[in-house]
């Protein structure tokens, strides 16, 4: 098991010590954004340290346990070690999955969209259950969860839905879910009762901070303003102060609807629209990567990286590392990690 060999621990505990004279300044408070972001990094860093220190100590007790055991063959200490073991091997599992985090954007919020495909209903309501999903995964992770926009469906459902969802790591962890997902099931909107299979579609991209530079020319955007849905909760407003986006050269749209100030929604969209178009400038640097060494990936709605089935089972399966869960309701009720631990640790090898 080795420990050290994940962690500069001087490393983090002289970060902490630049952080927490930042945060003494006078007039750290003025940027209220970016005193939260700091903070954030602050107490994600010492939940690290602290764990890391705890892990030393268990580590230490086994060893003294164990030397023990040796001495005298005791079933009941051997039983009490046996299970410190299996406890602190989960220990060590999680913190070390969170080491993996290690992109400099791993760190960053995140900003998820859902875009149902073909179906109507069908995918409009899959799209909501995911959305559903996906608020109890951060929630459950103790992130917050903006509604940045939201547009209704017809019937039921939702259209398309952006989420902005901040905490330390969001990203990391979040950039798992990217890709298409697939539900099959027997349709509560078929009075036939036949199965139908629908698909959603999952962008996730790091929100941007102002350190990274993206060249974008005022000429290159129109930019439009309108009545928000207001059918996204209470977090969307009715006023006219929607801002939609669209980047010509690209034909990248970003839209905000979650402040009432125009001027506000026109700073997040801007935003979001530099995230997109670093992730699109990553994506050509990695296609024509991939080109060079004769890799052909396909994209579309036939590149389903998990599928939910309801009906005639209940499992799913991510079609990426081949986890598969039997209990559909857990997974949709924001039981996530499985299939985000197992991407993360399989982008090692």
């Amino acid at each position: 098991m080795n420990i050290g060999g994940l962690f500069d621990l001087a490393n983090k505990e002289e970060r902490i010590q630049v952080l927490e004279e930042q945060m003494a300044l006078p007039g750290f408070w003025d940027d209220q954004e970016k005193a939260q972001t700091v903070i954030g990094e602050v107490n994600a860093l010492k939940d690290k340290v602290n764990g890391f220190k705890e892990m030393e100590e268990g580590y230490e007790n086994l060893a003294v346990s164990y030397e023990l055991l040796k001495e005298e063959d005791d079933p009941e200490l051997r039983e009490d070690l046996e299970s410190n073991m299996t406890q602190l091997r989960k220990v060590f599992d999680d913190f070390e999955l969170e080491m993996l985090l290690n992109d400099p954007l791993d760190k960053n919020n995140a900003i998820l969209e859902l875009h149902p495909g073909a179906g109507g209903t069908e995918s409009q309501d899959w799209a909501s259950m995911l959305l559903r999903m996906y608020t109890r995964w951060a929630e459950d992770q103790g992130f917050s969860v903006e509604t940045v926009d939201y547009l209704p469906g017809d019937e039921a459902g939702v259209k398309s839905v952006t989420l902005l969802i901040k905490g330390h790591n969001a990203y990391g962890y979040l950039k798992a879910e990217k890709g298409v997902h697939r539900l099959v099931r027997i349709s509560p909107f078929d009075a036939s009762g036949r199965r139908h299979t629908s698909f959603v579609s999952c962008e996730v991209v790091p929100e941007m901070n102002d350190d990274v530079d993206i060249d974008i020319r005022t000429e290159d955007l129109k930019i439009d303003t309108y009545r928000s849905s207001g059918a996204g909760g209470q977090h969307v407003n009715t006023t006219d102060s929607a801002v939609r986006i669209t980047h010509l050269p690209t034909n990248t749209i970003v839209t905000c609807q979650s402040e009432r100030s125009q001027i506000k929604n026109r700073e997040h969209a801007m935003k979001m629209l530099k995230a997109k178009l670093y992730q699109l400038e990553l994506e050509k640097q990695k296609a024509e990567l991939d080109e060079i060494r004769g890799e052909q990936k396909e994209i579309g709605w036939g590149s389903q990286i998990r599928s939910y089935v309801f009906h005639p089972y209940s499992m799913v399966k991510d079609h990426r590392t081949g986890v598969e869960i039997g209990n559909v309701n857990s997974v949709m009720d924001g039981d996530l990690d499985p299939f985000i631990d197992a991407y993360l640790r399989q982008q090692l090898h």
